[in-house]
């Protein structure tokens, strides 16, 4: 068993150790009704599970903790649907800084040699 903490103030929920859960343990393990969960996908394009070749959601950790998070802010800070999009809507897009990387000669060179290997890789081909 794992336990995830989907941000602070949040009360940590052990998870069974796998790699994909469907909606009806996710449902169980955070308290939220599937019927809810598939509309917060409506909502929020940020929540995207993947999907089974027949169709059933596939959940990842960083799916519930996402969901942990979603409900935290809308059953605890009372956020409304739109204040929870906009507070993390952005997540997985955020740009931390918009002005240039600075990268050092050495890198610099570095990324030559590469460029000029793969074109070469490339001519061969």
């Amino acid at each position: 068993m794992i336990r995830v903490d989907a941000k602070s103030k949040k009360k940590s929920i052990p998870l069974p150790e796998k790699l994909f859960y469907k909606i009806g343990e996710v449902s169980r393990l955070t308290g939220v009704e599937p019927y809810v969960l598939r509309y917060w996908e409506t909502e929020f394009s940020f929540l995207k599970p993947r999907k089974s070749r027949s169709g059933q959601r596939l959940y990842v950790k960083k799916d519930i903790e996402l969901i942990l998070e979603i409900k935290r802010l809308l059953y605890e800070e009372k956020y409304t649907i739109e204040g929870v999009r906009k507070k993390l809507g952005g997540r997985s897009l955020q740009v931390v800084n918009k002005e240039p990387l600075e990268v050092s000669e050495e890198t610099k060179e570095k990324l030559r040699r590469i460029k000029a290997r793969l074109k070469e890789i490339i001519d061969s081909l």
